[in-house]
Order: structure tokens, then C-alpha cells, then sequence
């Protein structure tokens, strides 16, 4: 392979990483409002659900790919992508079936109506299980053959190949579902899973036809030498608590999906456009990370970790403001201007942490054994997942629940008065775990220093 070049395996992980990107996050964009419009899950439990549906696939695919590891990439990816495939026409499947076999009614709304405490609507779970294994292949399978595909010359342009496919992926995602929700009503929720199937099935036949790659792990491990390391990584003392702190920021992240479609939509109305909102974020993160990265260049990890931390209660201040004002701003309504600000310093506020994240827990790490602690490096994301979900969900049910719930329109605004006090709880969460993190390092400080 030729210093600049890569090979036809390279290129085929990453069109349909693309393709698998733009599925899962045109999904994941709108899973809590078709959970609850669709299936008629109330907001608590919606949140759970979504929420163990997300951490699942931050802490399975450590496992997944020790799997692949051993039965090979290709094998591993046909069988995710067709595990994805069944698993998003499922979604849109389900509720159709519901309804043909007069188990459930829909209304205009579009919402679960003929059983609304049957157990059936349970089923949907083992349809996602299909989606939370299959990408747990894929998150490990990818990024393993693009470091198998590319040489000590060429891997850092490959891999800043890949990242731009993630996220041009997950950005077009987001952006092809919003007009199917807003022409189609919700309606559109299920929809826009046969949009899903369809990009992971065309990334089932570009694997089938294109795809070609012996690699397997020289270093395979097993499934016991794997729960041995995160036993390992969880008795550390100084790295759970460094991920348990890292997890307040990204449970004010994760709102992107877990509060702000059902927010904007309750309180901007219908015409709002979540899906474009939450597009805000990585396109600030593409347009300024380079920025932000040569600025703190001469500062340490965590300098630059705590300048994140500290900009994220001003995000959820921006967000909550929405509420307080009367008129639109700049032709917006004013929940929804303030919520696109909001993302703006969010996105920003990532810049200066995920970059150096790795780097710094890398440091914490017993000396020699760096390797295997990087591995669950992404546990915040599953403590994040379960934790920043379920207080959207409990928090939206407090102060800005269901309309469908009142008799009136009136009664629902009483209810909804105090909406804007969600983003005060993860305002607080945000401030608590900037604080913690300069406390932790001192802490740190002084230990090495003793």
C-alpha cells in the first residue's frame, strides 16, 4: 500500500459507516417522541427506555468486538448491517402491525390509542436489542479496520476520514428525516425508519459485493478477559471518579435527543425543527475545533477540560431563557432561537473537552496498562445515557408534560408554566461537575506530588 493511498476495504468501511451513521441518527433524533406518540409511552418511561437503548451501545461494543475479532470483519459486518436492517423496518413494522390486527388504534395524532396499558407494546424492545447488537458491531468493526487498513504514514489522515464521515453522516441523518416528520405528521415517525433500513441495507449489499479484508486481531481476548478488565478499570478509584465527573457534561449533552425535540415541540409548536436544531451542534464542533485546539495547544488537558465544563451552565441558561421571552427573534419563535443558541455553546463547550478527554484519562491510568483502561474510556457515555435520559424524563413530566394529557389548551400552558426550569436542574448539574473537576484535580495533584 502506497504512503498515501488505502485500500478498496478502507474506502467501502467508510461509505457505508456513513450510511450506518445517517441511519442511527435519524432514528435516535426523534426515538423518544415515537416512543410516546407512536407507542404511547408516557415521558418517564420513554426516557428509560431510550436512555438503556443508548448506554447499551457504548458498553457492548467492547464485547462485540472481541467477537469479531474471531469470526473476521467482513462476517462481522454482514451480520450487523442485516441485524440493523430487520431491526429498523421493525420499528416502522410494529406499530403497522399493531394497528392491522386491530391491537391498536390511531388517531390523527397518529398516537397508540386502542391499548394504551396493553403489554404489547413491549414488543419493541427485542427490535431494538437487534439495533443496540448490530451497531455494537459496527462501532467496533470499523474503527478496527480502519487501523488495520492504514499505515504509521497515512493513519492520522485516516482516521480524520473517518470522523468526517461520522459525522457528515450523522448530520445528513438528522437533516433527511425532519421534512418526512413535518410533511407527514407523526406519521412520519414511522416513516423514516424504512429510510433507516434502507441505508443500513445499502451498506449491506456495498459489504456483500465490495468488501474484502482478512484482518483479524493479533491480540484477540475473551469475553472473561474483558469483564476482568472493567472490574478492574471500576476498582480504580481515581478513573471512576474522573468518568463520573466527565458524565455530568455529557448528560447535559445527551438532551440534544433526550429533551429538546419533545421541548421545542411542546412549547415552539409543530412547526419547530429539532432534527435541524441538534445539527447546530456539529457543525459548530467542525467549524471551530481546529480554532480551539491551536488556542489551548500550550495548555494542559484538564486547563482545557474545565473551560468546557464552565461554558455548559451557560448553555442550559441560553436554553432556558426561551420561555421568560414574549417575541419571536429573528423570525423564530423565541423557545426555539434560544434553544439554537444554546446548542451553539454547547458545541463550542465540546470542542475544548472531548479532544482532550482521552488525553488526560490516558494520564490517569496505572503505568503500562494504558491500553486496557482507554477501552472503557467511553463509560461516561453509558452512565450519561441512563442518568441524563432518565431526569429528562421525570423532568418533563414535572414541568413540561404531555399536551394530549389535558382537556384544554389553557390547562396544559398552567401545567407547562415553569417549562423552562428543566434547564436550571441540568444548569446546576453542568456548574456541579466543573467544579468537582478542578477539585479532582488538585486532588490528583497533591497525590502525585505526595
Amino acid at each position: 500500500m502506497a504512503q498515501n493511498q488505502f485500500s478498496k476495504a478502507f474506502w467501502v468501511a467508510n461509505v457505508v459507516e456513513l450510511f450506518e451513521r445517517a441511519a442511527y441518527y435519524g432514528v435516535f433524533i426523534v426515538i423518544t417522541l415515537y416512543l410516546s406518540r407512536i407507542l404511547a409511552f408516557n415521558d418517564i418511561q420513554a426516557a428509560g427506555i431510550a436512555g438503556i437503548f443508548s448506554a447499551c451501545l457504548y458498553l457492548f461494543p467492547t464485547f462485540a468486538g472481541a467477537l469479531a475479532d474471531k469470526i473476521g470483519f467482513r462476517k462481522s459486518m454482514l451480520l450487523a448491517f442485516s441485524l440493523l436492517t430487520v431491526g429498523y423496518a421493525g420499528l416502522a413494522v410494529f406499530p403497522t402491525w399493531l394497528q392491522s390486527a386491530g391491537l391498536a388504534e390511531y388517531g390523527k395524532t397518529t398516537t397508540f390509542t386502542g391499548l394504551p396499558e396493553s403489554g404489547l407494546r413491549y414488543g419493541i424492545l427485542p427490535i431494538m436489542a437487534l439495533i443496540v447488537i448490530g451497531g455494537s458491531f459496527i462501532k467496533s468493526v470499523i474503527s478496527g479496520t480502519v487501523a488495520k487498513e492504514t499505515t504509521p504514514e497515512n493513519r492520522a489522515k485516516g482516521f480524520s476520514i473517518f470522523y468526517s464521515m461520522v459525522n457528515i453522516g450523522a448530520f445528513s441523518g438528522k437533516t433527511i428525516v425532519e421534512p418526512l416528520r413535518v410533511a407527514l405528521g407523526n406519521e412520519g415517525l414511522i416513516t423514516l425508519n424504512y429510510f433507516s433500513a434502507g441505508m443500513t441495507f445499502l451498506a449491506l449489499i456495498a459489504i456483500w459485493f465490495f468488501y474484502k479484508s482478512a484482518h483479524h486481531s493479533e491480540e484477540s481476548k475473551s469475553f472473561r478477559q474483558i469483564g476482568h478488565a472493567l472490574i478492574k478499570v471500576c476498582g480504580n478509584g481515581r478513573l471512576i471518579a474522573l468518568i463520573l465527573i466527565i458524565t455530568g457534561f455529557w448528560m447535559v449533552q445527551s438532551q440534544l435527543y433526550a429533551t429538546m425535540p419533545k421541548y421545542v415541540l411542546r412549547l415552539a409548536g409543530e412547526g419547530a425543527s429539532p432534527s435541524w436544531y441538534a445539527n447546530v451542534n456539529p457543525l459548530v464542533v467542525v467549524l471551530t475545533v481546529n480554532l480551539v485546539t491551536q488556542l489551548m495547544r500550550n495548555r494542559t488537558a484538564l486547563t482545557s477540560m474545565i473551560t468546557g465544563m464552565f461554558i455548559m451552565p451557560f448553555s442550559a441558561l441560553c436554553m432556558s431563557y426561551g420561555n421568560l421571552l414574549e417575541e419571536s427573534v429573528l423570525g423564530m419563535h423565541p423557545v426555539a432561537f434560544m434553544m439554537v443558541i444554546g446548542i451553539v455553546f454547547q458545541g463550542l463547550a465540546e470542542t475544548f473537552i472531548s479532544p482532550r478527554f482521552l488525553e488526560y484519562f490516558s494520564l490517569q491510568a496505572p503505568k503500562g496498562e494504558e491500553g486496557l483502561y482507554l477501552g472503557f474510556s467511553h463509560l461516561h457515555s453509558f452512565f450519561s445515557s441512563i442518568l441524563g435520559f432518565g431526569m429528562s424524563g421525570y423532568l418533563l413530566n414535572r414541568y413540561c408534560p404531555d399536551p394530549l394529557l389535558f382537556a384544554s389548551h389553557e390547562e396544559w400552558a398552567a401545567a407547562s408554566v415553569h417549562a423552562h426550569y428543566i434547564w436550571y436542574y441540568f444548569g446546576a448539574v453542568a456548574l456541579i461537575s466543573a467544579i468537582a473537576l478542578i477539585v479532582y484535580g488538585q486532588v490528583v495533584k497533591r497525590m502525585k506530588m505526595g
